[in-house]
């Protein structure tokens, strides 16, 4: 059985678009960077750690983990905290370009990792025109404040990389590392 260590509704999706047969069973763990950690290696403890707690109690199984963050002048942006901080963050991102780190851990019989790293750039946002995007409740979860995959597309003016990497799962990368599990991939 191949398990999916996340409850992002976004990786479900991506990973039914490949065609494969999966569970969702989430991971409990705590996402606080270390003092001096770089976002590389951030993400990859981070999906790195999401599959192996899932894992441990799913011994049998392969078990993806994932994790994504946005990264502006070496700077972590997480998941905002409130609406203030949302409204910051996409002030901080108005008329730059960030990047967007997507690590991706297949957890069997060993520990296999791809790193996605992607660019995009954003166009001016208004201080009125985030606060809107905010009351949608669309980037309240999301890493750096924005959905590229939904309202906040309209704030990307360029992307270099994965588009599946900035949602949440690189597609290329994770194929890849299943391809040896016999899971009929197309």
């Amino acid at each position: 059985m191949l398990i999916l260590a996340s409850q992002s509704p976004r990786r479900a999706e991506l990973l039914r678009q490949i065609g494969l047969d999966f569970v969702c069973l989430p991971a409990d763990i705590d996402e606080t960077p270390l003092p001096g950690e770089s976002p590389e290696d951030y993400v990859q403890r981070m999906a790195t750690e999401k599959a192996r707690a899932v894992h441990a109690g799913h011994r049998t199984d392969a078990v993806i983990g994932s994790d994504t963050t946005v990264v502006l002048h070496d700077r972590i942006l997480g998941k905002p905290l409130d609406r203030e901080d949302g409204i910051a963050m996409l002030r901080t991102l108005s008329g730059q370009t960030h990047r967007v780190l997507t690590g991706v851990a297949l957890v069997h019989s060993s520990i296999e990792y791809a790193l996605s790293e992607n660019r995009v750039r954003f166009r001016e946002i208004g201080e009125h025109e985030a606060g809107r995007y905010w009351d949608t409740g669309e980037p309240h979860d999301k890493a750096g404040g924005y959905a590229i995959q939904g309202l906040g597309a309209v704030f990307v003016e360029h992307i270099e990389g994965s588009y599946s990497g900035i949602m949440g799962l690189p597609l290329f990368e994770t194929a890849k590392l299943l391809r040896g599990l016999a899971l009929n991939l197309p």
